[in-house]
């Protein structure tokens, strides 16, 4: 998901803090009768590393989830060419690793399928097919809002989920209000912001480092990091995202 949707091809502005949505402790009863709220955290994870899980803890926190899905790609459009890195199963198993003891992280495996890849629009509307009483608050980095428009049918994933913007590569919050307002107008969008700090942390760079035998502590889960180890991943060379 994500910047794989990438093909040649009016509303008020609504800003709302994370902090204003309804408080997790509510009454057992209302908890019942409201929708269940699920959180989607997609991409490649060629590794998944501590920047993906302290996003996806700050989204659970902040929005009152009920869980997030960590949801791998097969092989995405943008990224076709796969040489000298993960396999599927080895990507798999790495998220496997990282989320293994969070309660409320789940892995979804509804992208890993026969075809290779698939798009945003289509999974979104996948899963509210077979999930009718589910809100999806679909989690991307605030830069991926400037790509939005050229992504496979960006009307149908506003249409489809609440997108979550999260601060990366140390864009101004002014700006990415301003980024977000365009988009919500383009497309009715619901967006919302989130509080986390600025993460710089890339699964390209931890190839890199993979590929010249540098230390992945405190970037990886201790796991994560023993597996690519053991493993022998990434080791020919560190390509580009």
């Amino acid at each position: 998901m994500g910047l794989r949707d990438m093909e040649p091809g009016d509303r008020e502005h609504r800003y709302m803090e994370p902090r204003d949505m309804e408080p997790r402790d509510m009454e057992p009863g209302d908890r019942e009768q409201r929708r269940r709220k699920v959180g989607i955290m997609g991409g490649t994870f060629d590794p998944i590393h501590m920047g993906h899980l302290i996003l996806g803890e700050a989204a659970y926190e902040q929005l009152f989830l009920d869980k997030v899905l960590f949801m791998p790609c097969g092989n995405p459009p943008h990224k076709r060419d796969r040489r000298d890195r993960a396999s599927d199963e080895e990507r798999v198993e790495m998220i496997r690793l990282s989320i293994r003891n969070n309660p409320h992280f789940e892995l979804s495996l509804i992208e890993m399928h026969d075809k290779g890849y698939t798009y945003t629009y289509k999974t979104l509307e996948e899963l509210r097919a077979v999930h009718p009483d589910t809100d999806y608050y679909f989690i991307i980095g605030a830069d991926s809002l400037y790509s939005f428009p050229q992504w496979m049918e960006p009307q149908r994933i506003a249409d489809a989920c609440t997108l979550v913007a999260a601060v990366r590569n140390h864009t101004p919050v002014s700006e990415i209000k301003e980024k977000m307002r365009e988009v919500e107008e383009q497309f009715s969008a619901r967006i919302l912001l989130l509080d986390t700090m600025n993460i710089d942390i890339s699964s390209h760079h931890i190839r890199e480092w993979a590929s010249q035998g540098k230390s992945l502590r405190y970037y990886v889960r201790d796991e994560v990091s023993d597996y690519i180890r053991d493993h022998h991943l990434y080791r020919k060379s560190g390509s580009n995202s």
